[in-house]
């Protein structure tokens, strides 16, 4: 092995560990995850691509009945038809989950007639945007699309399915979030952050009526995932970050375990500072914006 193979090798062991120190872990065995899913109906939004991909991928081969869900009909079809060659279960349902008014109820009621009530859903759908503030005056679709796929779409989808999940006395949903809810606001993430914050104040409210009747949540709480929707921000090209396959780990974690919330061990830290020295927080988010972000810029 010559010197450039062997710093390469340390390297990616390095970035391995620092991922491992800063995001949470603790993906079940294989025989956890098919102990908890075999046999139920789990729905993945945003099946298409990413965590949610391979969330999918994951439950099916634990024998979980997996009902895919996204924009991405022929996508849907090809992970459908490679998962029933091994003799999993998958169903695809392309759905615009921004529709609310045709598409969502549509939908739900088909898998209702098709499955009944999920014994599983997890939210993953979502869209990122990063830009400035001063390049959103003249873009009001940059806060309503972002609404509609983190905050609207999932509430629209779980009020028609937690009827029936309350009425049946068991069901889960777990919310793939972010770590930024838990933080200080930060520059140029004003839409994403706000609906993602929006639809996680919205289920932990409603996990606290829907509890007695069997249906709890786990908020899981991302730090940095490397897919195709961080991809187009350069500044976490070398933040360690999760691959999809270890984010949809987590997501295995929290479907089996059924914590209230999974997150960072440093992001309870973060949220303490903020809310007992939010001066100190927002001085630092200040400092970011100089230093880091200096002349704006969209993405």
């Amino acid at each position: 092995m010559n010197k450039s193979q062997d710093h390469n090798g340390v390297a990616r062991i390095a970035r391995r560990l620092a991922s491992r120190g800063w995001n949470p872990g603790g993906a079940p065995s294989p025989e956890r995850l098919r102990e908890a899913v075999a046999g139920q109906v789990v729905l993945v939004t945003g099946a298409s691509h990413g965590i949610g991909r391979s969330t999918a991928l994951r439950l099916a081969r634990a024998g979980a009945s997996v009902l895919l869900v996204a924009r991405s009909a022929d996508r849907l079809e090809e992970l459908a038809a490679g998962l029933r060659a091994e003799g999993c279960a998958a169903y695809v349902y392309p759905c615009d989950l921004t529709d609310l008014e045709r598409a969502v109820p549509a939908l739900a009621e088909r898998i209702l007639a098709e499955h009944g009530p999920p014994d599983v859903v997890v939210n993953n759908a979502g869209k990122s945007i990063r830009r400035a503030i001063d390049r959103s005056y003249d873009r009001f679709h940059d806060f309503t699309r972002t609404a509609d796929i983190n905050y609207l779409g999932p509430v629209r989808l779980l009020l028609a399915l937690l009827p029936g999940m309350r009425a049946r006395g068991s069901g889960h949903v777990v919310n793939v979030s972010t770590v930024g809810v838990l933080l200080p606001p930060t520059p140029r993430w004003s839409a994403y952050q706000a609906s993602k914050a929006a639809f996680d104040v919205w289920l932990r409210s409603v996990a606290a009526e829907t509890r007695r009747d069997g249906v709890t949540a786990t908020s899981l709480y991302m730090a940095l995932v490397h897919t195709r929707m961080s991809a187009p921000t350069d500044d976490f090209s070398l933040v360690p970050g999760l691959s999809p396959d270890g984010a949809a780990g987590l997501v295995c974690r929290a479907i089996v375990e059924r914590p209230i919330a999974i997150q960072p061990w440093w992001a309870i830290a973060a949220a303490l500072i903020d809310t007992g020295a939010r001066g100190t927080s927002e001085r630092l988010v200040r400092f970011y914006t100089r230093r880091f972000t200096a002349g704006g810029g969209a993405r």
